[in-house]
């Protein structure tokens, strides 16, 4: 087994170290947030750069193999998804904006052993999808060190530091959750084409 397929199986290997996180029972807190997020935080960031390093590296060393080609997005879907659930649990994000990832994440998937099928070409990742990854990983990684739920920001209680935060992971997540429809319509305009 290659590198990038060895960094892409640590990833998913750290999904559930994340999730077990919040039930160890750690109460301490650092620079008034508590040492539990800063924890999930680190891990979601370290997977995060294991994505990019895998992909880069089986490029780079041309070690691009099925396994790889199979594994590294559906590692990608279970990190960002749990990432989410988990917010959605801590009460710090709306049930909808997973649903509509899961939702698009299933018809890409759907386009995607249609195109296998069918012997089509798999559509490259457009502006949406890039746009998609890049909100998506900034929101997430804030949302775990805010301390306030999506959009408490626009209800005039929240000041400074607080305000600022909670506005931009706000404003990541509605543009992430924008850029997942636009990338999903993309994939369902080529799946038109293969159906």
């Amino acid at each position: 087994m290659n590198l990038p397929n060895k960094l892409t199986i640590f990833r998913m290997i750290l999904v559930p170290i994340m999730v077990i996180i919040p039930f160890l029972g750690i109460q301490e807190i650092f620079l008034g947030i508590p040492v539990t997020y800063w924890l999930i935080d680190l891990i979601f960031v370290i997977a995060s750069i294991t994505d990019k390093l895998d992909g880069y590296l089986a490029r780079k060393n041309n070690q691009v193999t099925t396994f790889g080609k199979f594994l590294d997005p559906l590692a990608d879907k279970i990190l960002v998804l749990a990432a989410m659930i988990m917010l959605v649990e801590m009460a710090k994000l709306p049930a909808w904006i997973p649903i509509i990832v899961l939702a698009r994440e299933f018809l890409v998937s759907g386009y995607r052993l249609i195109a296998v099928e069918k012997g089509g070409k798999v559509i490259p990742a457009s502006n949406w999808g890039k746009l998609k990854t890049v909100t998506q990983m900034i929101a997430i990684i804030l949302a775990f060190v805010d301390l306030h739920s999506f959009g408490e920001c626009f209800t005039g209680t929240l000041q400074g530091g607080d305000f600022i935060l909670n506005a931009i992971v706000t404003i990541m997540m509605l543009v992430q959750t924008i850029a997942t429809i636009f990338s999903g319509v993309d994939y369902l305009k080529g799946a038109k084409e293969l159906i």
